[in-house]
């Protein structure tokens, strides 16, 4: 019989718990856009809708390995977000603005 996590959960140690909320957390900022727009219990037809494309362009857009800022933009404004780029250094990160300005 399987045991819920909850179950497992109380039987892991303190440091196992925080490696597990860390895998979590990690998880849950890098995700490809299918994951994305599916843990925003959106379908691909609704962001379709909302950028007034076909589905099947979604699906596309979702196993590219390289896209335009522009369309990346567009899928993110779709699920209800805001695109941001940051670059980083040794020093710090540096959000870059000037995407923003021109229109795309």
């Amino acid at each position: 019989m399987a045991k819920s996590f909850n179950t497992l959960k109380k039987k892991l140690s303190p440091e196992s718990l925080a490696r597990v909320k860390t895998r979590i957390e990690t998880a849950l900022r890098e995700m490809p856009l299918a994951e994305l727009r599916q843990a925003r219990q959106l379908t691909q037809e609704k962001i379709a809708q909302n950028l007034k494309i076909k589905q099947a362009s979604v699906s596309k857009m979702e196993t590219q390995t390289d896209m335009y800022i522009s369309t990346m933009r567009k899928y993110v404004e779709a699920m209800g977000g805001e695109l941001e780029i940051i670059a980083k250094f040794p020093e710090g990160n540096i959000k870059v603005k000037k995407f923003k300005n021109l229109g795309i």
